[in-house]
């Protein structure tokens, strides 16, 4: 095999059965790869959205109690805003895409929709955290964001993110966005994983989102 092997390797991709129109595009936690949610999304999957999981998005330190690595964030938010820029260039607007993470992947994917110039549709944040949260304003951002939808959905049982860290980072988030735009929704039971009606949830936040446009 030639090349250079540091490359990451290529996404997990759940292609649109038709022309895609719009897509999703979801990070892992840490140690994880982009199949299981790869899979997930092909059980939700709506025939107009591509569904894009990369692999490798594991970021040292990036964990609610440990000391951030600010350098390795800022990076990993730059790497997602070139995704973003290749379906662009795909022919998808920013605006017709929905960028979502669980764990260190969904607190990477608020820090990026929230400094990232491109609009987007929405996030899903799942079982996540706002990292470099005193990075942030104290009111409202500026940018193209300010309006953004965001679905946080958190497992009241989650021994590695406690549900505290969700509650806390919904608060922040409605102090940075259009309050009205951010939903927080809490599993019974759930533990640092997803569930069923956590997916249908997704499902229908996504759908709505993104409408078949043909």
């Amino acid at each position: 095999m030639c090349g250079n092997n540091m490359s990451a390797p290529l996404p997990a991709i759940v292609p649109a059965a038709r022309k895609a129109t719009a897509a999703v595009i979801f990070l892992h936690g840490l140690g994880d790869t982009g199949h299981g949610w790869a899979e997930a999304f092909a059980g939700i999957r709506s025939s107009h959205i591509k569904y894009i999981c990369p692999h490798a998005f594991d970021i040292i330190g990036l964990s609610p109690d440990s000391l951030e690595d600010e350098t390795g964030i800022k990076q990993a938010a730059e790497n997602v805003k070139a995704l973003i820029d290749q379906e662009v260039k795909n022919g998808i607007p920013s605006n017709r895409i929905i960028l979502g993470g669980f764990s260190q992947g969904g607190a990477l994917s608020l820090y990026t929709a929230l400094t990232t110039q491109q609009k987007l549709a929405g996030v899903t944040a799942l079982s996540c955290w706002l990292p470099l949260r005193a990075s942030f304003p104290q009111g409202p951002i500026g940018g193209v964001n300010r309006d953004i939808s965001i679905l946080q959905c958190h497992g009241d049982l989650d021994p590695l993110v406690p549900l505290m860290f969700g509650s806390l980072t919904a608060e922040k988030l409605k102090t940075l966005v259009n309050p009205a735009n951010v939903t927080f929704r809490t599993y019974a039971g759930m533990m640092h994983s997803s569930c069923q009606q956590e997916m249908m949830d997704i499902k229908q936040f996504i759908d709505k989102l993104l409408p078949p446009i043909d």
